[in-house]
């Protein structure tokens, strides 16, 4: 494959332009060579690194633990047991985020059950918001 400018590069990986920029300051992407006008060049491993960057962020990678797969993915002798730990612990989470939204969903189910299309001074939902004690449970935190 041939070197591409910037947004060809973005449009080959799904990546937007200031993302990319942003990855090569964070130094998840090596900084590419640059053509004799100045423009950034990229070539098939930085395209094939970015949608590695790209996949593992839609599923919910941290900085982090993206910068610890890409290290891992440049080794590919190295034992995964350092991938799979960081995949259970994303997992873990994700697990954990189901669960409150799950909880949100149920106190949300609650308090339309109640309430129905009543007047504002008397809205179960609105007494809600007002008054955690009026709540089934505690809520936990999606973050």
């Amino acid at each position: 494959m041939r070197e591409v400018t910037i947004g060809e590069a973005a449009r080959d990986s799904g990546v937007k332009v200031t993302t990319i920029r942003f990855y090569e300051a964070r130094g998840l992407l090596p900084a590419p060579p640059r053509s004799d006008g100045g423009q950034r060049l990229y070539g098939a491993d930085d395209i094939a690194r970015l949608r590695f960057i790209r996949h593992a962020r839609e599923l919910g990678f941290d900085m982090e633990a993206l910068r610890s797969l890409l290290d891992l993915a440049g080794h590919p002798t190295a034992p995964c047991a350092d991938a799979d730990r960081l995949a259970e612990a994303r997992l873990a989470d994700v697990r954990r985020r189901i669960a409150a939204l799950q909880g949100l969903e149920a106190e949300l189910e609650r308090m339309l059950a109640v309430c129905r299309h009543g007047a504002a001074g008397t809205c179960a939902v609105l007494e809600s918001l007002g008054n955690h004690d009026h709540c089934s449970g505690p809520h936990l935190p999606l973050n």
